[in-house]
């Protein structure tokens, strides 16, 4: 029999980037999306355009994911572990241990939280999907980066351990590593707001990544064959053909 019941979806840190590109791009493939992050007036907003739930979460909170959980319901589709950030730039010699914390916090834990919550939806849908938004900082180092890179690596590893502990069940599990992304905030997170440092990190790099190049690539990768796992999916723009070789125009 064709099961005709609306497929469901939830994307964390929803709230902007690539967050908020992928629910658009869920949306627009007919999944219902609960658009979860700690802003409520970003969720709700992109909510109401899409068509979609918004859930106020905070994803280090177990008291916030675990009311996420009870807005998901017993069923669940695809679940897009996109809540992340990097704080900083320092070396190891002067780093901060609450940014490397907080790093920590939302990389890891955050997602093994949202994760270990929902999974008896995805099981229970049949043909479940969790994706990891990882990073190329997730598979090389680069100075400056490294409480960045250890979460990111981290991302990488609870992927690889969630898909062999999950061998027997019906959910895959994937991560999309993305490498120079231009969103509006990321970079000026990571320095704190100073505008000036932030576009350095993309100057005469004439086209970078953008949050719906990694939301197509998203979508793509939830959308294959129940049978079909993309382990992962590293995706660069051409100028970066690596973490340290980037194609720049100057004047």
């Amino acid at each position: 029999m064709t099961d005709h019941r609306t497929r469901t979806a939830v994307v964390t840190g929803a709230s902007s980037g690539i967050g908020a590109a992928t629910a658009r791009m869920l949306a627009a493939e007919g999944f219902h999306v609960f658009c979860a992050a700690r802003r409520a007036d970003r969720v709700e907003a992109l909510a109401a355009e899409i068509g979609g739930t918004p859930v106020v979460c905070d994803v280090t909170s177990e008291e916030s994911v675990a009311a996420l959980g009870e807005v998901v319901g017993d069923r669940l589709d695809v679940l897009v572990n996109n809540a992340g950030g990097a704080f900083g730039a320092a070396p190891v010699a002067e780093a901060s241990s609450e940014d490397w914390r907080r790093m920590y916090e939302v990389n890891v834990i955050g997602l093994m939280q949202v994760t270990r919550a929902l999974l008896p939806a995805l099981v229970a849908s049949g043909a479940g999907v969790v994706l990891n938004v990882g990073s190329t900082a997730g598979r090389v180092a680069y100075e400056g980066g490294g409480g960045y890179t250890a979460a990111k690596h981290g991302t990488q590893v609870v992927t690889e351990t969630l898909r062999l502990e999950l061998w027997d069940q019906p959910v895959r599990v994937c991560e999309v590593a993305p490498g120079m992304v231009r969103t509006e905030e990321f970079a000026l997170v990571r320095f704190d707001g100073d505008q000036e440092r932030a576009d350095a990190v993309y100057a005469g790099v004439a086209e970078p990544l953008t949050a719906e190049d990694v939301a197509d690539a998203i979508t793509w990768m939830v959308t294959r064959p129940p049978h079909v796992n993309v382990d992962e999916l590293v995706i660069r723009p051409r100028a970066q053909a690596a973490q340290h070789k980037v194609h720049r125009v100057l004047d």
